[in-house]
């Protein structure tokens, strides 16, 4: 039987069950047109007030590149709005270890406790550019509680503090984390 599918089942390399390269037709050599992300999310709430969000707005001339794979183009656009601590992952590093890392950098957090992620994809268009290829993202959002009064000392955000998402509005929220607000079980304010 020959299937004419395409799966998301991406290997350059030696296949994990041959030792060799992989030549099956079932596997693709390169990632989707509309690129592939793999993300971590820390979405923290205020242990006295679970309806806050840890959110802020990044400091540009922190080194976005570095602790969040934000060029500068992104840091200018998303500088603007609400963001949750987040980043891409490291190539081959676990979305565990990337929501430690996030903890560290982003929040100056050495023992964070986190469960386990929830886990969303989703497939779309980009809101501002339409008409090229759909985009894929893989998310893994780590819930967890901070106490009343923590405060970070790092410099990754110009501000940084608990908010309630149901009374922001969505146009104040950079980089579509409403997506991720609502995924992880918050409502999010209108337009």
């Amino acid at each position: 039987m020959a299937t004419d599918r395409r799966f998301c089942r991406f290997n350059k390399g030696d296949s994990t069950t041959t030792g060799r390269q992989d030549q099956s037709s079932l596997s693709s050599p390169e990632v989707p047109e509309g690129g592939l992300c793999l993300s971590s999310f820390l979405v923290l709430s205020e242990s006295s007030n679970p309806n806050s969000v840890l959110m802020g707005h990044l400091n540009p001339s922190a080194p976005w590149d570095h602790i969040g794979a934000l060029d500068e183009k992104r840091v200018e656009i998303h500088s603007k709005g609400w963001m949750l601590p987040s980043s891409h992952l490291i190539i081959r590093e676990s979305p565990q270890d990337a929501a430690v890392r996030i903890a560290k950098e982003q929040l100056g957090l050495e023992n964070l406790r986190l469960g386990q992620p929830l886990v969303v994809s989703e497939v779309s268009t980009p809101k501002r550019f339409p008409d090229l290829p759909k985009h894929w993202d893989v998310e893994f959002i780590f819930l967890g509680t901070l106490e009343k009064g923590w405060v970070s000392n790092s410099c990754a955000w110009k501000d940084l503090r608990f908010i309630n998402p149901s009374t922001t509005k969505r146009s104040e929220l950079a980089r579509s984390h409403e997506d991720i607000l609502e995924s992880a079980g918050f409502k999010v304010g209108p337009q």
